[in-house]
């Protein structure tokens, strides 16, 4: 290859080193950058994806807020953990933990739910039995449409 290459002419070498340099600058973007390229484009996507789901847990946010202000609240003589009990029951929620604390609040921790049936449940608990919740957190399960979370709830008062 050597003895090939001195045999040429210095224009022809200077022609083979050129495409030589050409077909390098073609592998390494081949290799590097069109990988890098569609990995950047990705995240992208991803990311606007998690934006958009942030924007409807704000708005999710904004109207349990909502439900929270209104004075459409009855009195709960009940129990707090058997009435939790209860109307996660009846919302067909399975509870993963409930645990109760010394000032009166319950953490509720659920896995794997329908996203609509916790809303549904957090709405009748405010609304209907007048329970406060002064903490939640929702992450996305594996499902779509599904959700894991954890509720802090108190009584009124």
């Amino acid at each position: 290859m050597k003895q090939w290459f001195y045999r040429l002419n210095p224009r022809e070498q200077l022609s083979v080193l050129v495409m030589l340099v050409a077909v390098l600058l073609y592998l390494v973007y081949i290799a590097l950058w069109s990988p890098l390229a569609e990995r950047r484009d990705t995240m992208a996507s991803r990311n606007t994806a998690t934006q958009e789901s942030l924007q409807r847990v704000d708005a999710m946010v904004s109207e349990i807020l909502r439900l929270r202000d209104s004075d459409n609240r009855s009195s709960n003589s009940g129990n707090l953990t058997g009435l939790i009990n209860q109307t996660t029951a009846s919302n067909q929620l399975s509870v993963r933990r409930l645990q109760p604390n010394s000032r009166g609040e319950v953490q509720v921790r659920l896995e794997a739910v329908s996203f609509v049936s916790l809303m549904t449940w957090l709405d009748q608990l405010e609304s209907g039995e007048g329970l406060s919740v002064l903490e939640i957190a929702i992450t996305q399960a594996g499902a779509s449409g599904q959700v894991n979370a954890t509720v802090r709830l108190a009584s009124p008062g």
